[in-house]
């Protein structure tokens, strides 16, 4: 009895020393390089909100837009890699900054931790003629100036006008703002037309009747909890790529070891967990659990995908062979 009772406590010693490799003991700061109330900023408020009490301490998010994301990233990068300050982004939005020259660190120097996949939906102001995707695409093609707005150059929805744009050979005039939230409430006022950002961003706008949305950019339908079913461009295209994004928490890889094997234990759970879950489903997105070696091949992926896009159609700068990106296929 003796015996069993020691080897129970030893056991449970065991599994609070392996999951306990790393213990912080301040606060956690999360920097989201974008707007309050965006993609990044509401998922990065929802994931930490479960790994809190898992680590014991709180998380600090600090909003700090600008430069598509850079700025804020870069901050990051800059503070001490010593586990206490992290970012938060789409894989697509870390791809980008070294080939459109904001900075020299590229998607190669963080460690991923993606709990969540959104699609990218077409929304325009309800009070415009446009009540079908083909509508729009008419638009576009008789007039090159229809303003659509974006959470920046480069950002997520602006990646998806272009990939639209070379699909259906249309031009557009580009309408960057300060993140997704300011770029959606814009379509609300008039500002720009409309725009294709991700679903979190426009779903509370479409349940209001404020938004009207044409369909999405994945290769299925939307269901988005309180508004209905949004169709899949490929109902009427068949061959329009998959276009939506990952969203998650990104820390330098150089921190020391029990960080990241800290961090991932916290994340399996907090990303699994039911409310995480709901919420996901609540805002029409895909709630998934990636980190690890699975989350690099998606990121190494996307970063193919998204970097030569942008350097052949003339908006990044710097080609991605400067950091030894292979073109997708090679």
């Amino acid at each position: 009895m003796k015996k069993s009772k020691i080897l129970v406590f030893l056991l449970i010693l065991v599994t609070v020393a392996t999951f306990a490799k790393w213990k912080p003991t301040k606060p956690i700061t999360v920097i989201v390089p974008w707007a309050a109330g965006g993609s990044t900023d509401q998922v990065t408020r929802m994931i930490t909100s479960q790994m809190e009490p898992l680590l014991g301490v709180k998380f600090i998010i600090v909003n700090t837009p600008g430069g598509a994301g850079s700025i804020g990233t870069l901050n990051a990068w800059q503070a001490p890699h010593d586990g206490y300050t992290w970012t938060a982004n789409a894989v697509l939005d870390l791809a980008k900054y070294a080939v459109l020259g904001y900075m020299d660190v590229t998607h190669r120097d963080w460690k991923y931790f993606l709990p969540i996949y959104a699609p990218n939906v077409v929304v325009v102001n309800p009070n415009t003629p446009y009540k079908h995707i083909n509508d729009l695409i008419k638009a576009m093609k008789e007039n090159p100036e229809i303003p659509m707005g974006s959470a920046g150059t480069g950002s997520g929805g602006h990646v998806a006008l272009e990939i639209f744009a070379e699909y259906f050979k249309v031009k557009y005039k580009h309408v960057p703002y300060a993140g997704g939230a300011p770029a959606t409430t814009a379509v609300v006022a008039g500002e720009v037309v409309g725009n294709m950002q991700f679903s979190m961003e426009v779903a509370d706008m479409l349940r209001a009747g404020k938004l009207r949305a044409l369909c999405t950019l994945s290769a299925k339908p939307l269901t988005i909890s309180g508004y209905g079913t949004i169709p899949s461009i490929r109902e009427w295209y068949p061959d329009f790529p998959d276009v939506g994004a990952y969203f998650g928490l990104a820390i330098p890889k150089d921190v020391p070891s029990e960080v990241l094997e800290t961090v991932a234990e916290v994340f399996e759970k907090a990303a699994n967990s039911p409310a995480m879950k709901e919420w996901a489903d609540k805002q029409g997105l895909v709630s998934v659990c990636i980190y690890g070696e699975e989350a690099d091949k998606i990121v190494e992926e996307v970063a193919r995908r998204v970097t030569w896009l942008l350097y052949d159609r003339g908006i990044a700068t710097i080609s991605p062979e400067k950091f030894g990106i292979p073109r997708p296929g090679q």
